[in-house]
């Protein structure tokens, strides 16, 4: 039996590949979004659920204690405001989804709910919310803030915010819009409600003063690896940006989400895993692995590499010597579902050096390497023994080429598509019903 997935798309508003041979003509045009609307385009043409914009909001320096490594790299800065690219990303297609990082850590309830109803009106109820709590205290004190609060604290402030903003998009009845002409009324003021609400962390009055948009709510996305956060995606997301290290580490994860979501009174199918790979495509397997070897060879590319995922987790792995064991007993306040993937490295046991895992961590969990065919068969595989639901695309590197955007679209995606793996067209309407088609 074929099991059909989802395919999904993991980039942020930042600079292109720039630093090789594969980098577009216009890579310094990249700020104007233009790159981007190009490669959504693409997407929509190989059928793809959605585009999902990440994002931060700090000039990282937790490598080496200094901005050099962050801006040397372009790694996580400049990072561009993923909302205004969303928009323009929406109305320059006509069915993919697109998704925006906003934290609850930075925006004010009220701000949030009534841009994310704004947006997924301009796109036609093709919006969604990536739900994310921050996790890097540089970030806090751009907002006037010391630091974050602990981690587990800020899932609790999470699901609070959740409460509200949901809260604030049912202030306004789904026909409270009437436009009548005889009485001269465009809202009945008796289906327009203040939410009143008074909780640990946030109150506020509502309603709205923006009128529902098509999906009434956004479609929800977020990052669950922690207990408390899986806890919390589980409760609350339309699908779920994971991770996990061998078609086991997967499938433990996705039942676990599943458990829960049941457990919290939701239908399990309602709740998409979309795990995080980074397919390389080539015309031969050879020309593929060496492709591979061309991005891991690179001088910046491990040294990027620890960049990003010092910022990820406030730890400085400048620290350390490259070709020496990795300290096991390493703890985070930042991500520490980021932290305890970096460490596993490819799930075998013994002590790993930080060079070893830097490198498995080109991999994303799923080893994906060769023709079109050869790695649409091991993902339609993937699926079959994990169950479900999918796939978020992000370029090994984290650099995007228009090279390499060609090779998903046009070269992995009909390859799937013939197997009746993903779709080749759309049949729905909204985010939310295009994530629970199937």
């Amino acid at each position: 039996m074929t099991t059909k997935f989802h395919l999904g798309w993991f980039m942020n508003f930042i600079p292109p590949e720039w630093d090789t041979d594969d980098a577009s003509p216009d890579v310094r045009m990249w700020p104007n979004g233009r790159f981007y609307v190009d490669m959504a385009r693409a997407m929509e043409r190989a059928c793809f659920d959605l585009i999902m914009i990440e994002d931060t909001v700090m000039v990282a320096d937790a490598y080496g204690g200094t901005m050099e490594g962050a801006l040397k790299h372009s790694a996580f800065a400049p990072k561009h405001d993923p909302v205004p690219l969303a928009v323009q990303v929406a109305c320059s297609t006509s069915n993919l989804g697109v998704v925006s990082t906003m934290s609850t850590s930075f925006y004010p309830p009220y701000l949030l709910a009534r841009l994310c109803s704004t947006v997924d009106s301009i796109a036609q109820g093709r919006f969604g919310w990536n739900i994310v709590s921050s996790a890097e205290d540089r970030a806090a004190q751009n907002f006037g803030l010391e630091g974050l609060p602990e981690h587990d604290e800020r899932y609790n402030v999470a699901e609070e915010y959740f409460d509200v903003v949901n809260q604030l998009w049912d202030s306004w009845e789904a026909d409270a819009v009437v436009m009548d002409r005889k009485t001269h009324t465009f809202a009945d003021f008796n289906k327009v409600h203040t939410i009143d609400f008074d909780g640990k962390y946030f109150k506020s009055r509502g309603p709205l003063n923006t009128v529902p948009s098509p999906q009434h709510r956004p479609a929800f996305l977020q990052a669950g690896a922690s207990p408390k956060g899986r806890q919390f995606a589980a409760g609350a997301a339309d699908a779920i940006v994971a991770v996990g290290t061998g078609l086991e580490g997967m499938k433990e994860y996705r039942d676990d989400i599943r458990a829960r979501a049941a457990a919290a009174g939701r239908n399990p199918d309602d709740v998409k895993l979309l795990f995080v790979v980074s397919p390389t495509i080539a015309a031969t397997e050879a020309e593929a692995r060496a492709e591979v070897d061309r991005l891991l060879d690179h001088p910046s590319y491990v040294e990027k590499s620890l960049v990003s995922i010092s910022s990820n987790t406030e730890i400085d792995f400048k620290q350390f010597d490259l070709d020496e064991p990795l300290p096991a007993d390493l703890t985070t306040n930042g991500e520490r579902g980021s932290l305890e993937y970096f460490m596993r490295g490819d799930g075998t046991p013994g002590p790993k050096t930080l060079r070893q895992l830097v490198l498995h961590r080109a991999k994303r969990g799923l080893e994906l390497v060769g023709t079109p065919d050869q790695v649409a068969e091991k993902m339609g595989e993937a699926m079959e023994h994990v169950g479900g639901d999918g796939f978020l695309i992000a370029k090994p590197g984290w650099d995007l080429s228009r090279k390499y955007i060609e090779s998903i679209c046009d070269g992995l995606v009909p390859a799937l598509q013939r197997r009746g793996l993903t779709r080749t067209a759309y049949t729905t309407t909204t985010l939310r019903e295009t994530l629970r088609e199937f």
